[in-house]
């Protein structure tokens, strides 16, 4: 038999952020959850699979209105006219008690309730399929301790949203070992929550397909879900499914060897060029590009990030890459360390740079700073209050990253004035 097994789609997750963009795609954005999902059932029926698992996160929290659920309502009717039926359960982000607006789901929709795990069979497929749904987000519980024994001469899969052991950069929600998995005596987990691929191989096949479309910049690099076959023997082939239709990237672009503002430009556009030739031309790409290295420019670039991301993105554009979007250029460069050492003014360059050290640690001067800067925040432009990174920290009274980073670019510029 063969199944298809997916997890987080987040069906119309909220685009946040994007306000301070003027260029960002945002309706290719905020559809793209759906057209992932969509790609996802096409396949189904495609390849006749015998039956679909989705393992949580199906939505991102209470529906705006009724049209999401309408949505997938309908793709679920889909895969009824092609006789295929759907496992779902629900995660974190759709538990129970989140979810205020319901709709009656086709006969084909198999939902594992939350008040205990269930157990769905099919003679014809000699499947056992047991899940349990979240009553409530924050479930800490160790679900899978209830999950019932294997179907003795069927297989059994596990349906379970998990944060899995080892995965700190997830909430720890229904928590279990890998070994624990493995000792059920089922023949295959199908996992949800981490956004991750990830497989292991044992008693048991456990699998966390990761989520099916990418949101931000924070979930780089392809996504989808997975194909599963099983042969006669119970032999489990996992095959990766990848469905997204916009793929985040982060490019880091050294420019040590850069010594002004337009080289650095034109260094990260031809980055970026050859990015493009990396990718299916038909895969639209949303990039963060971190510049970073010891460059004499690293004065000249303070402070124009967002300059930067214009000049850059203008570059783009002049050579027709209308499915390349740049959400952020991010500064990461350093003035090189010899610069001063090899300056006639180097000790009076180095008392400065002690002076600097100084500044953190002195309170008297941080709040005169604090006050003097805070007149300058209040004046800026409303469409500088999101753009400039410091502005947060300076109303915090968290000047140290803003002294760290002037440091190095005073020193740069007076190298560059001698």
């Amino acid at each position: 038999m063969r199944f298809i097994h997916a997890a987080d789609i987040h069906l119309d997750s909220p685009l946040t952020g994007l306000s301070a963009y003027e260029d960002a795609p945002v309706q290719r954005l905020r559809t793209a959850t759906r057209e992932a999902f969509t790609r996802l059932v096409n396949v189904a029926i495609d390849e006749a699979v015998d039956f679909m698992v989705i393992a949580g996160d199906l939505y991102d929290g209470d529906w705006k209105d009724h049209n999401t659920g309408l949505y997938f309502v309908a793709q679920m009717g889909r895969l009824n006219r092609a006789d295929i039926p759907v496992y779902l359960l629900y995660g974190n982000h759709d538990a129970e008690s989140q979810m205020t607006r319901k709709l009656m789901l086709p006969d084909n929709v198999h939902l594992f309730g939350s008040g205990k795990a269930a157990t769905f069979i099919n003679d014809t497929l000699k499947l056992a399929v047991h899940g349990r749904s979240f009553k409530v987000a924050a479930t800490t519980d160790n679900l899978a301790a209830s999950y019932p024994p294997p179907v003795p001469g069927l297989f059994n899969i596990g349906v379970l949203h998990t944060a899995l052991e080892g995965n700190a950069a997830h909430a720890n929600y229904a928590p279990c070992s890998l070994a624990e998995l493995q000792a059920k005596g089922y023949q295959y987990w199908a996992l949800g929550h981490v956004h991750e691929y990830s497989a292991w191989r044992g008693d048991a096949c456990v699998v966390f397909p990761g989520n099916l479309q990418g949101r931000n910049i924070r979930e780089t690099g392809s996504r989808g879900a997975v194909m599963v076959e099983v042969d006669d023997e119970g032999q489990i082939e996992v095959e990766r499914l990848l469905v997204d239709v916009l793929r985040w990237h982060r490019l880091d672009v050294d420019v040590s060897a850069c010594v002004s503002f337009a080289e650095v430009v034109r260094a990260i556009a031809a980055a970026m060029q050859a990015l493009l030739t990396e990718f299916d031309a038909d895969m639209p790409l949303a990039v963060r590009v971190m510049v970073n290295g010891a460059t004499p420019a690293h004065g000249e670039l303070f402070g124009l990030e967002g300059q930067l991301r214009a000049e850059v993105l203008a570059q783009t554009m002049a050579l027709g890459h209308d499915r390349l979007w740049l959400e952020k250029v991010k500064l990461a460069t350093r003035a090189p360390m010899e610069s001063a050492a090899h300056h006639d003014n180097a000790e009076a360059l180095a008392d400065l740079r002690v002076l600097l050290d100084q500044a953190k640690g002195d309170p008297v001067f941080l709040e005169s700073l604090q006050n003097d800067l805070m007149g300058l925040v209040g004046k800026a432009p409303q469409a500088l209050q999101g753009s400039v990174p410091w502005f947060d920290d300076i109303r915090a009274s968290d000047l140290n990253r803003l002294l760290d980073e002037v440091g190095p670019a005073l020193m740069a510029h007076i190298s560059k004035a001698e």
